[in-house]
């Protein structure tokens, strides 16, 4: 019991960082080969404590929206309506959420800032890991006598994986940058 609570809080405070945490399928293969918790478990806890952490991330974030200037707030109003105007931008958000190869807490970070329903896209997020995380934890069970967590740790450190969050950090400033009032239809 005391291994899945870690987990648990592990997972959560990881999503909960803007930045910088290790990637959550590391943090459960690293608990799959290290402990005995059964592989279902592992993949639910993971993905549970993944949302509720990326939820909590965003509405952090969202938080920032009063703090920042008119014009910025006002693209960022434009960015939410562009998304929310037509139902197959809110589909192709959702799938985003579910599929995207990109860093998850930018991608929350965004959405908290542009103010758009969070719920749908954590669930998108949550159902998304359920498979990838599953993929993984399999992954890890086959591999597990053949020195993976050296590999995983070599990885946690890698320069490029730093480089991919700084990068994703100055696109989360950068939507705030443009005038997403460009792209609507005006309407007469």
């Amino acid at each position: 019991m005391q291994t899945a609570i870690a987990l648990v809080a592990v997972v959560f405070l990881f999503n909960v960082a803007p930045a910088f945490a290790p990637p959550t399928w590391s943090v459960l293969v690293l608990f799959s080969l290290n402990s005995d918790l059964h592989p279902f478990v592992l993949v639910l806890l993971g993905a549970i404590s993944a949302g509720s952490g990326r939820l909590v991330l965003a509405k952090v974030t969202g938080l920032l929206r009063n703090r920042i200037n008119k014009k910025t707030l006002e693209n960022l109003k434009d960015a939410q309506q562009l998304l929310e105007e037509k139902s197959s931008r809110k589909f192709i958000t959702v799938l985003l959420f579910i599929i995207s190869p990109l860093p998850s807490a930018q991608l929350f970070e965004a959405a908290g800032l542009i103010g758009v329903k969070l719920i749908p896209l954590t669930i998108a997020f949550f159902s998304g890991r359920l498979i990838t995380y599953s993929f993984y934890i399999t992954g890890a069970n086959e591999l597990k006598a053949h020195g993976i967590a050296e590999l995983i740790t070599k990885e946690l450190t890698s320069v490029w994986a730093i480089l991919l969050q700084l990068l994703m950090i100055a696109g989360v400033v950068l939507l705030t940058r443009v005038r997403w009032s460009r792209f609507h239809k005006k309407k007469s």
